[in-house]
């Protein structure tokens, strides 16, 4: 596939976002997400899912009789378990598109998790120098964003890295003494390829930084100084880890203002319940995580539905629910080294309970 050069790119790069609303103006959210990169390991597997009444259904239209406007989905470049790879993307980008969904691509650079606690470079990547990384960044980039345009399924956003708070590409792009330059150049990489495949896709930057203000100061201040591009700012909040939904609006209404860029929350969630279904114990073991609202399928509902009325009311413009349908099917575990063996820490928070049906009192909401 003939490349852009980086430099041409860098050109032909352009955003056509309409300007922000102001701050504190109520926009509605209009990306009313679900992170369902789990699903299709799933299915294979034979869960099954059923709607409110416990009809089985496709659990795709399920979540969209839910609310549910917009899929998004992780990409590793090459990992062990075969899943979340570019070939098994495309089967799952389809799919989401057939429901009339729109597409969120969430790049790792990895070949496992990336989150603020690691960022490995791919296997592939291995011991190349910045520049070589950055050509690394945007080819990749490129030939996922035209491989999904050319099937019919061109993402309308993509995030570059996942909760990058120290950057991404650890050690070349760790943000070492606060020099923002060698990730800027990252980001920059896959911004502009971002374009150069389709120039109306939206680009998301995503920490884990809603709790922490200075941090997200420190960051989007950063990256900004060292000339990264992006289009939407994204945050990841979990009620468990990252403070009140007080102070979640401050953050929202604050990182909006000062970057004059929309708001995305690209992942939350809450447990529907304390009880275990596999062998590997649960993330999240309190009857009441935050703010006394109980582990239970209204609760989970109501937490939800807080987190989306505050995002909603500070102005930002989505809210990603984090693996609604990762339920504790034998086989789909967390280890990519080991997905047959491994287990699911996740499935009292999913949407779906251990018998596939969607929790009745769950909605996404406008």
């Amino acid at each position: 596939m003939k490349k852009i050069p980086l430099a041409v790119a860098a050109i032909l790069a352009v955003t056509l976002l309409p300007p922000p609303a102001a701050a504190g103006e109520k926009t509605g959210l209009s990306m009313r997400g679900a992170d369902v990169s789990t699903l299709q390991r799933s299915q294979e597997l034979g869960q099954r899912f059923y709607d409110v009444r416990g009809r089985r259904a496709d659990p795709y239209e399920i979540l969209e009789d839910a609310g549910v406007n917009y899929v998004r989905l992780r990409i590793w470049n090459d990992p062990t378990s075969g899943y979340s790879n570019q070939e098994k993307v495309l089967q799952q980008a389809r799919a989401a598109k057939r429901a009339g969904h729109k597409l969120l691509i969430d790049f790792h650079y990895s070949d496992t998790w990336a989150d603020p606690g690691k960022q490995f470079v791919p296997k592939a990547w291995e011991g190349h120098d910045l520049e070589r990384l950055r050509q690394d960044v945007y080819d990749y980039t490129y030939d996922v964003c035209t491989s999904l345009k050319r099937q019919g399924t061109t993402p309308d956003s993509v995030q570059i890295g996942n909760e990058i708070n120290t950057g991404m590409l650890w050690p070349t792009g760790y943000v070492d003494d606060s020099d923002f330059g060698p990730l800027a150049k990252l980001l920059n990489a896959g911004y502009d390829a971002t374009k150069a495949c389709h120039r109306k896709t939206r680009v998301l930057v995503h920490t884990a930084l809603a709790e922490n203000i200075g941090a997200a100061h420190w960051f989007y201040d950063g990256i900004t100084a060292a000339g990264a591009k992006w289009d939407i700012t994204a945050l990841s909040y979990y009620c468990m880890w990252h403070g009140s939904p007080a102070n979640l609006a401050t953050v929202i209404g604050d990182v909006k203002a000062r970057y004059g860029k929309p708001v995305v929350i690209a992942e939350t969630a809450y447990p529907y319940t304390t009880e275990n279904f596999d062998h590997l114990e649960n993330i999240i073991l309190s009857e009441a995580p935050c703010d006394g609202i109980p582990a239970t399928q209204r609760g989970q509902a109501q937490q939800f539905a807080a987190v989306q009325t505050t995002a909603r009311d500070a102005g930002a413009i989505g809210v990603f629910y984090w693996e609604p349908t990762w339920t504790a099917i034998d086989g789909n575990g967390w280890d990519t080294e080991d997905i047959e063996n491994s287990g699911n820490a996740w499935e009292n928070m999913a949407t779906f309970d251990d018998a596939g049906r969607i929790n009745p009192y769950i909605k996404w909401s406008a």
